[in-house]
């Protein structure tokens, strides 16, 4: 067996670049070989030497011919010769503007505030219309009223009659709301299936909300980009604008209940520490426990990204069900809610509750976190979930809440005894709690619900209409799964003799699509790799390039259960010292330059410039200029007539995403193209549209300057006779201005890759979110070079190096390219060379086994790039994942996001056209649930944390060879650039086997440094404001026996659906 490879290298090296993939191919027989093995044999030089039979001029030569043939083919068909001299004839005329980045990103957060305060005035008036409303209805016990409910609407009976609340709804499919039927001129009411629709609250409350609708369509009318406006009582039902049919789930249920949203919780109540005690004794068996799980689980849902919390669970002695939180209060983020969750499932009963002990624990933590002012710093409460009090435990409370009481204490009473229920109720009137008794899992949701109503009297009782501002979630009803930010206000009773209990009637908010505040950051204006991003206050995504929400569950995109609490430092992962994120969470404005290393398919680049700077209550706005490309911006000088003559050739497309005119307010402006619409507004035929003239000024300029590109495309086309000469399929360019030109060399059905530049693969495309793939490789290149990624061959010209105006390639058949460097190097059928083809990411584009395609190299030559390594010829780049989806280990109680392995070596995919696929952290082949809390059984992937190596070509290193020895044999290699492009070309000696070597990537992982990110609290800002007490709070409506708004056959459905098999429930 051969030992560990030593390695002999040639210290006259110079270095070389960048690489792409192949598939099989069938090789064609030259009678030159075996005349060049001869020369090979004759020219061989001795091991010893260090360049053991491979000549190094014969190499150079084979790499100098190959990259001529594909010079020549390449400019050739993509005219980019053509395109180079028609930007130098205009130079003379042209104009470079320097981007001011701070001006900039303040143009951009001035016109996303003034978004913004559209959508809070328009919550402000649906405040005022409910509040209004309220005052003037007096309440009907007896009030019979039909309503349109959101399940039953349209809805007939087997007389064909319309079912009780299911009357006639006119719905249509509307564009602004992601197709949906919808009623624009009504808004629905939907409750869920565990509140019974005709209860006298309900009634009453949904008859004074009528007065909305009038509300709901003039709001719509003055901004017709607003979305989805509603109302969610504290009742229990749901008000929404426009009007929409519900659809119970498959098992009939309608499980969505407005009062758990997270809009509704924020807005209602102000942040809040708190600490659940769990009574796990042994009286606690059976269903009681099962009810308890129920309750905490149902507790953790009401808590937000502002709140903190920890367990405790206790009987004979006390203890937290996460060890690692021991003493402490962690954010009550998604991902610690949901850990708590798996926790709380697999608590066990045994042993006599000491309750004194765990109250007295509990208090503890909240004074320390009050004192080194950690946590909330607003509310503070304790959540006591037991079966029964043997006393009142006043000693505790005497000793750490009174008199002040600034802990409130919620005292939750499990199964239908109550002879504990005197003590209980003391424990929680004495505190300014609340007391309920939860006999069901039915009625855990109703009674949880109403310590949110005790925390919000101070806000009530005040009048603080407190405006909130959601982290980002996902809009279930849209096809696309949009990411949204609600806004929302809280609603009051203003009557007089209900002051001092500070009623909450409800919520009113409005969805805000994050990806229509982020068109106000247009793509043009940042570059090929500038964009902009949003965080909140607690320093988590709204909005950023890097967030990937979504991961596939079979051939299905799912959120991922994490996706609205990523953090900034987990995206922007250079910003080791935190300098950006503390700059973006104290809402700092100015610029700060930063080296990082970004993705770029799987590659690496290197400079960006960062600007943040603040953006009011609602987020923060950061935005990011690469060095060079985001610098400065090319402006040309053209006439209306010529660019519109040439803007309508047909071979001409604009990014379809790209805000050229805005065509989403009027109605009969959203069926039009962009293009279409630039067409209208330059020819004067629609004065109401609006356009961005600076992006059409750049775009009629690229379209007289590119316009010669169709007649050559053209021409050449024609001339094509022999089939055989039918080497490329596709010639394509882009320009900055998002402008896009194509011409076919072969039919259509011919197409090699038929979905390149189309909507399918939005990689090749132009989006909101960034330039296409091949675009970004080409201006990371020198003016004129190739780059041969997976799928076509690039070429791009460039006058002024401050700015890359425009890329231009060619989609090449594999067969041919594969063809010429075989008949460059006259290799065909020799076994006494190895000779690869790599880019500069190693990855292997040709070989003469077909089953090394696609793959990384060193997982077929280790040593071969551990030589290369250690020669400098490619360096090595750990990329980090925290988005990551990974199988769930060993469950143990205290894991959390688990720092999962990377499989040793890189996985490659290859799929039948000219692509590679990088998933070697597997990342997009995740199979999760959305709803995070139901992955228990069900998960295959769970979030995680990765780390991965990229391995890049130092460009300077155009040459090198060397020789490896593997125990007794000596293994040499040579290395060449192959001239103006992003490859390299390896000729190896096959007879010394290194095999045995073979590079690997891994992450390790280590229980401390978990523990201690999990326990870690990041620089955050807390909210505003504030209300925890009123001295008028009337403290002694403290509770009483359960009272839900649910009729009782409707309560056995969620415990019917609770006992089911979970296969029943999927």
């Amino acid at each position: 067996m051969p030992g560990p490879p030593r390695v002999h290298t040639d210290p006259s090296t110079a270095h070389g670049r960048r690489p792409s993939c192949q598939w099989p191919v069938a090789w064609a027989s030259l009678r030159k070989m075996a005349v060049l093995l001869c020369l090979l044999s004759s020219t061989s030089l001795s091991p010893s030497q260090g360049q053991a039979r491979i000549p190094l001029e014969t190499v150079k030569l084979w790499a100098d011919t190959f990259g001529r043939d594909l010079y020549d083919t390449v400019t050739k068909y993509s005219g980019s010769l053509l395109l180079q001299k028609k930007y130098k004839d205009v130079e003379p005329g042209l104009k470079i503007k320097e981007v001011d980045g701070l001006e900039l990103v303040k143009k951009f957060s001035e016109d996303m505030e003034t978004m913004l305060r559209r959508k809070v005035e328009a919550v402000q008036s649906l405040v005022e219309a409910a509040e209004e409303a309220d005052l003037n209805h007096e309440f009907n016990e007896s009030l019979v009223f039909d309503y349109y409910n959101s399940v039953l609407i349209n809805e007939k009976d087997e007389s064909g009659a319309y079912v009780e609340l299911g009357a006639e709804f006119v719905l249509e499919a509307n564009a602004h709301f992601s197709n949906l039927m919808v009623n624009t001129t009504l808004s629905s009411v939907q409750l869920p299936t565990n509140v019974y629709n005709k209860d006298p609250d309900i009634l009453n409350g949904i008859y004074m909300s009528e007065a909305l609708n009038s509300v709901f369509v003039e709001n719509f009318q003055r901004d017709p980009t607003l979305t989805w406006q509603y109302f969610g009582s504290s009742t229990g039902f749901f008000r929404i604008y426009p009007g929409i049919k519900w659809t119970p789930d498959e098992n009939g249920v309608i499980t969505f209940d407005c009062r758990n949203r997270g809009w509704y919780i924020q807005a209602a109540t102000s942040p809040k520490d708190i600490v659940i005690l769990v009574d796990t004794s042994g009286s606690m068996k059976g269903l009681r426990m099962t009810i308890a799980k129920h309750t905490v689980s149902t507790i953790l849902d009401t808590l937000g990204e502002n709140d903190f919390v920890n367990i405790i669970a206790y009987n004979d002695y006390i203890h937290y069900i996460e060890p690692c939180f021991k003493g402490i209060l962690v954010q009550a983020d998604r991902d610690n809610r949901e850990h708590f969750k798996q926790l709380v499932d697999e608590l066990m009963v045994k042993g006599v509750g000491v309750v004194d002990r765990a109250l007295s624990e509990a208090f503890q933590i909240l004074q320390q976190f009050q004192e080194v002012r950690r946590g909330s710093l607003c509310n503070q409460a304790i959540m006591l979930i037991t079966d029964g009090a043997v006393e009142d435990y006043e000693p505790v409370f005497q000793k750490y809440n009174w008199p002040d009481r600034k802990v409130r204490v919620f005292t939750y009473l499990i199964g239908r005894e109550v002879s504990f229920a005197d003590r209980l109720k003391w424990i929680a009137c004495n505190n300014k709690g609340y007391y309920t008794q939860i006999s069901t899992l039915a009625d855990a949701q109703e009674n949880v619900m109403e310590y949110l109503h005790v925390l919000s009297r101070p806000m009530v009782i005040n009048h603080d209409h407190d405006v909130t501002w959601t982290e980002a979630y996902m809009d279930s009803k849209a096809q696309s799964l949009t990411l949204l930010t609600t806004v929302a206000m809280p609603v009051f009773s203003k009557k007089n003799e209900t002051r001092s209990h500070g009623i909450l009637l409800g919520v009113v908010g409005s969805d805000v699509a994050l990806r229509e505040l982020m068109k106000l950051a247009p793509r043009y204006k940042l570059g090929v790799h500038g964009y902009a991003f949003l965080n909140t206050n607690n320093g988590y995504i709204l909005s950023h390039p890097d967030l990937r929400p979504l991961y596939w569950e079979g051939k299905k995109l799912k959120p991922k259960p994490n996706y609205n609490s990523v953090d900034l430092s987990e995206v922007e992962w250079e910003d080791q010292a935190g300098t950006l994120r503390t700059a973006m969470i104290n809402r700092e404005t100015g610029s700060l330059s930063m080296d990082v290393k970004v993705p770029l398919d799987r590659g690496v680049r290197c400079l960006r410039e960062r600007t943040g700077v603040q953006s009011q209550e609602a987020a923060s706005l950061g935005v990011v200029l690469s060095r060079g490309h985001g610098e400065y911006i090319l402006l040309g000088n053209t006439s209306v007539e010529e660019g519109l003559h040439d803007l309508l050739h047909p071979d001409l497309s604009l990014a379809g995403d790209w805000i050229y005119c805005l065509t989403d307010i009027d109605p009969d402006h959203r069926k039009l193209s962009q293009l279409e619409a630039v067409v209208r507004f330059l020819k004067g035929q629609d004065p109401a549209l609006e356009c961005d003239e600076e992006l059409l000024q750049e775009v009629l300029f690229d379209a007289v300057v590119t316009a010669p590109m169709e007649a050559y495309w053209t021409a050449l086309a024609l001339n094509i006779s022999d089939e055989s000469e039918r080497v490329v399929d596709m010639a394509f360019l882009g320009t900055r201005a998002g402008l896009l030109r194509s011409s076919l060399f072969v039919g259509s059905e011919k197409v090699s890759d038929k979905q390149f530049l189309t909507p399918a693969d939005d990689a090749s495309m132009f989006t909101l979110d960034h330039f296409p793939l091949w675009y970004r490789q080409a201006a990371e290149q020198p003016p004129g070079n190739m780059v041969f990624n997976l799928r076509s061959v690039e070429g791009q010209g460039n006058p002024h190096p401050g700015d890359k105006k425009e890329s231009v390639g060619v989609q090449m058949r594999v067969e041919f390219l594969q063809r010429t460097f075989w008949s460059a190097t006259r290799q065909v059928g020799t076994r006494d060379l190895d000779c690869f083809v790599i880019d500069g990411n190693g990855f292997i584009l040709i070989s003469e086994r077909a089953q090394e395609m696609g793959r990384f190299l060193g997982e077929v030559d280790g040593a071969l790039v551990t030589q290369l390594l250690g020669m400098g010829v490619f360096s090595q780049v750990t990329m980090y994942d925290y988005q990551a989806m990974c199988k769930p280990p060993t469950h143990h109680p205290s894991a959390s996001r688990p720092l999962a392995s990377v499989r040793a070596g890189l996985r490659w995919v290859l799929s039948s056209r000219l692509l590679l696929e990088w998933s070697a952290w597997g990342s997009w082949h995740a199979d999760n649930r959305a709803e995070a809390h139901k992955h228990k059984k069900q998960d295959v992937l769970q979030p995680c944390d990765t780390a991965y190596p990229v391995f890049v070509h130092q460009t300077a290193v155009q040459e090198a060879n060397g020789i490896i020895e593997c125990g007794a044999c000596q293994k040499t290699f040579v290395m060449q650039q192959i001239p103006k492009s992003n490859l390299l070309l390896l000729v190896t000696d096959p007879t010394c086997d290194c095999s045995v070597s073979t590079l690997t990537a891994s992450s390790a992982h280590n229980a401390s440094v978990k523990c201690d990110r999990m326990r870690s609290q990041k620089l955050r800002r807390r909210p505003d404001t504030c209300h925890a007490f009123h001295p008028e709070e009337n403290a002694q409506d403290c509770g009483g026996t359960s009272d839900t708004s649910a009729s009782h056959p409707l309560l056995l459905l969620p415990l019917c659906a609770w006992v089911l098999p979970p296969r029943l429930l999927q």
